[in-house]
């Protein structure tokens, strides 16, 4: 990862704070796109492992962005119990996972697609849709719902 001057990283915060914004108000689930700029430019520069939840209302917009757990360069422990507790405190109708892979390659693992079918399993039980999992590698992003493995 290269060294920013001052004036890009004054430029990259005021992006943020712009995307996040414009999130917030936004029906993230018809705008894959802009959900996925979102999820690069939270996650693209984290040197470890860390899983986050995007928790929606009935209407698909942000309520909350939370990081569940952070790991190691190669994983994060994610326990679906945690994830089920803070949904059920949003009172979120609908879930998007993420997660980065500090390595920059957004491929999902094995492991990757087991957690997400695990958690998916469990949130049904509680009538709380998961309509995404999308992994962050150095500037780029893979949707497990387009790629159908949700």
């Amino acid at each position: 990862m290269r060294d920013y001057t001052d004036d890009e990283l004054r430029i990259i915060e005021q992006a943020k704070i712009i995307l996040e914004r414009k999130t917030t108000d936004l029906d993230v689930m018809t705008s894959t796109a802009v959900c996925k700029d979102y999820l690069i430019i939270k996650l693209s520069d984290k040197q470890t492992e860390s899983f986050y939840c995007l928790f929606l209302d009935t209407k698909n917009r942000l309520i909350a962005f939370e990081r569940m757990e952070k790991g190691t360069l190669r994983e994060a422990r994610v326990y679906p119990r945690e994830i089920a507790k803070r949904a059920l405190h949003h009172n979120a109708a609908s879930v998007i996972f993420a997660h980065n892979h500090p390595s920059g390659d957004p491929e999902p693992s094995a492991s990757d697609i087991n957690l997400t079918q695990k958690l998916k399993e469990t949130l049904v039980q509680l009538d709380i849709n998961v309509l995404d999992h999308i992994i962050i590698g150095s500037g780029k992003s893979i949707s497990l719902a387009e790629r159908r493995r949700i």
